[in-house]
């Protein structure tokens, strides 16, 4: 499959797989409870969320076509690492939220070490728009 190791596609299923999974209990069972309520942005939040774990079930079957939801996922988790996490950390103003954060978003890690970067160069970068 487009010159991908068969074991680097087993890695990128099990990374979405953990994303549909982590992200999908925690979020689509507040979802689905008629009792619960949000402000706002934590109902934006829980949404985007939910959205992103049921579209990580796609790249169980699609993994190179569903990189974008990596990248995604890649790109709010290092924004916020750097806007947040890095100045609380600077200012001596880290909260138990924040560092409870910092531990779920450093996760981000196994997504970039799984991501075929050769791949996304050739084909985003390098290839023809469309």
């Amino acid at each position: 499959m487009d010159g991908i190791a068969t074991w680097r596609l087993h890695l990128l299923r099990a990374v979405y797989l953990l994303m549909a999974l982590g992200a999908g209990y925690l979020n689509w069972s507040q979802i689905i409870d008629p009792a619960q309520s949000w402000a706002l942005m934590e109902g934006v939040v829980v949404t985007m969320l939910a959205a992103m774990s049921a579209l990580a079930l796609l790249g169980l079957r699609h993994p190179l076509r569903m990189l974008p939801l990596m990248f995604w996922e890649i790109a709010w988790k290092l924004i916020w690492l750097a806007r947040i996490a890095l100045p609380a950390w600077q200012n001596d103003a880290m909260t138990e939220g924040i560092a409870a954060n910092i531990v779920a978003t450093g996760m981000v890690v196994i997504i970039i070490a799984v991501v075929p970067w050769d791949h996304v160069w050739r084909v985003y970068v390098k290839g023809p728009a469309s």
